[in-house]
């Protein structure tokens, strides 16, 4: 089954070092051009920066492009790349700024700030996996309500609607091949007063974390 990881939305982050403020902001994106039209909004919008270092990954083609922007090679591109190629995260870009602060960093310096920015870029963004979903309902008698809302959870469900009327019905989703074991597990659990119902299935992206 075709599953990836990707940012679940943008995310800004901060990072300073010997007074270099590092800036770096993370972007989902589905294209080469729409990575290149983020680094190229952000280099204008910091323009009297020293360094608007970037690096983008691309699933489609298997694209990975990265620049140092003028820092020394192999201390700035190179490890922002490679904070998402160890996350796993794809269709991904990320800008770091630098306002140089009159300290050198050194070689060591500027890897390890360039990466940190990245990952705390990352860390703001977030991260969601892109799958097939099991879209599903279940409704439930009040008093098992809690009961059967803590297995769902302890499965993994993603609980994303809950309604309040004679009975509490519960709108989620779980990864498509698990569905299954979710309904069997209900329904045992319950010694078959409650059945959950698939009600579709959408490949999308799911924050994880």
């Amino acid at each position: 089954m075709n599953e990836y990881l990707v940012p679940a939305g943008a995310g800004i982050a901060e990072y300073v070092e010997k007074r270099s403020r590092f800036i770096g902001a993370v972007y989902p994106v589905e294209t080469e051009a729409e990575a290149l039209a983020w680094i190229k909004k952000t280099s204008e919008e910091h323009r009297e920066a020293r360094h608007n270092v970037y690096a983008y990954i691309i699933k489609e083609n298997n694209i990975m492009r990265y620049s140092d922007n003028g820092e020394p090679q192999g201390t700035a591109g190179m490890p922002t790349l490679e904070v998402f190629r160890r996350e796993g995260v794809e269709n991904v870009v990320c800008i770091t700024t630098r306002y140089f602060g009159g300290i050198l960093l050194g070689a060591g310096g500027l890897t390890r700030a360039y990466a940190h920015t990245a990952k705390l870029a990352l860390d703001a963004a977030g991260i969601a996996q892109m799958r097939e979903w099991s879209l599903f309902t279940v409704t439930i008698p009040y008093p098992l309500f809690e009961i059967v809302k803590r297995m769902l959870e302890d499965m993994g469900a993603i609980l994303e609607n809950t309604e309040y009327g004679a009975d509490v019905t519960v709108s989620g989703l779980i990864p498509m091949e698990e569905f299954p074991v979710l309904s069997a597990k209900i329904t045992d659990g319950t010694a078959g007063q409650i059945t959950p119902t698939q009600t579709g299935s959408k490949f999308m992206g799911v924050k994880i974390r």
